[in-house]
């Protein structure tokens, strides 16, 4: 399904916005595109227009800027809650979730790492724990979990590599049946430089 957002578009779902990012953690999409997208620009769109629907809802919860953004599928004050946006989806109540950023890490890296400093050194150990950030905090309401949930870590984890080195995808991407779906699936390999769009989009709103 295709969106639009304050001119930006991209194909995306009424999903939290990890829908963009497990689906790349392994995978490598760079300069690869079928009929209907090139999908690792896509999701440098959507993270983006997930970054302006966040920094909007600063009108609401004081707490979003554009150095404290983030919201997809997490624990909550209330239990665990699917939301996100846009469209808002769940009731979002200013909580943060650093794998919002974490996972988006390769997608809009300036942006992304923008919003981790500031997590980690303006919370300290209320939301950076021995075994890295918590799963959500919301410093409105001064609730931060105390649990680390492992499939966010993880994905954090992945994503930072990824950006770093590139060692998950080069590595995953040597199996023959990655090299074999991508070809089945209808992908073509072409030039892509994503660094001046990523540069352009972040600058929207320094």
């Amino acid at each position: 399904m295709t969106f639009e957002y304050d001119g930006l578009r991209y194909i995306g779902s009424y999903a939290p916005l990890f829908v963009h990012q497990y689906s790349q953690a392994w995978f490598d999409f760079r300069g690869k595109r079928d009929r209907y997208a090139d999908y690792f620009r896509n999701s440098i769109i959507a993270t983006e227009v997930h970054r302006l629907f966040c920094i909007e809802l600063g009108t609401q919860f004081s707490d979003y800027s554009n150095d404290l953004w983030g919201i997809t599928a997490s624990d909550s004050i209330n239990g665990y809650v699917v939301w996100g946006g846009p469209p808002a989806m769940g009731p979002i109540d200013g909580t943060v979730v650093p794998s919002a950023a974490g996972g988006s890490l390769p997608f809009l890296p300036q942006a992304t790492m923008r919003v981790l400093k500031t997590i980690k050194n303006g919370y300290g150990t209320r939301a950076w724990s021995r075994y890295g950030f918590v799963n959500a905090f919301n410093p409105l309401k001064n609730w931060y979990d105390t649990d680390v949930i492992g499939i966010d870590t993880g994905i954090t984890m992945l994503m930072a590599e990824n950006l770093r080195t590139g060692f998950v995808w080069n590595t995953f991407m040597k199996n023959r049946e990655a090299k074999t779906a991508f070809e089945r699936a209808g992908f073509e390999s072409y030039p892509a430089d994503y660094k001046a769009e990523q540069e352009s989009l972040e600058a929207r709103t320094r």
